[in-house]
């Protein structure tokens, strides 16, 4: 006779904007979200508040429980996904809406975010907290570093690479085997013909460094 199946609780790390669409994505797949932490708590929520995560007994809640890290800011929530990997245990759930597209040769790091209509294409590789936002492409054969964020409508062409912590602006387009570098930030609307070192600023079309 087999065991009972317990599902474990998710709570949300911060509540904002982004917060609202990964409890969206969430609930898309039949996931109820418990509740939020937050320092304060806010006033439009409907659901429970949990407190600030670094309280003790918080962190004991999150322990035996899932958590997703809803914090759109790349440096931030890599921080805060390594304080909680060390302090519970166990990453920060990978959240991908129903609608979203992923393909099964695609290789998906861990506490990623895919939210409503993005696709990641075949042979892609996305790195560990990367956000995936609404309608993004990914196509086949790119590489997202670590805590990127692909913004909404953005579209990397095929065989593009970007580097670690950065953020490409709503609507940008990458043309095919251009690479990003590591902490690139690329305005939106942007359409970039050419590689980007590390630690730029781009916008406009074409490109032109600020």
């Amino acid at each position: 006779m087999g065991g009972f199946i317990v599902m474990r609780k998710i709570g949300l790390i911060g509540y904002s904007g982004h917060a609202l669409v990964l409890e969206d994505a969430l609930n898309s797949k039949g996931r109820k979200v418990f509740g939020y932490f937050e320092r304060e708590k806010k006033n439009y929520s409907l659901l429970t508040y949990l407190g600030d995560e670094q309280l003790e007994a918080n962190m004991e809640w999150l322990r035996n429980n899932d958590f997703v890290v809803a914090i759109g800011d790349n440096e931030q929530r890599s921080k805060m996904c390594a304080m909680l990997f060390e302090k519970c245990g166990h990453h920060a759930l990978s959240v991908a809406h129903q609608t979203s597209y992923i393909s099964s040769s695609a290789h998906i790091g861990n506490s990623v975010q895919v939210l409503t209509n993005a696709v990641i294409h075949p042979l892609s590789k996305i790195g560990n907290g990367v956000i995936c936002n609404t309608s993004s492409v990914v196509e086949h054969e790119c590489t997202v570093g670590d805590f990127c964020h692909i913004s909404v409508g953005t579209v990397l062409c095929g065989n593009v690479q970007v580097g670690d912590f950065s953020f490409i602006g709503a609507n940008a387009v990458i043309k095919q085997g251009v690479k990003i570098g590591r902490n690139v930030i690329v305005g939106a609307g942007s359409v970039v013909l050419r590689d980007v070192p590390d630690n730029s600023k781009v916008v406009g079309n074409p490109i032109r460094f600020i």
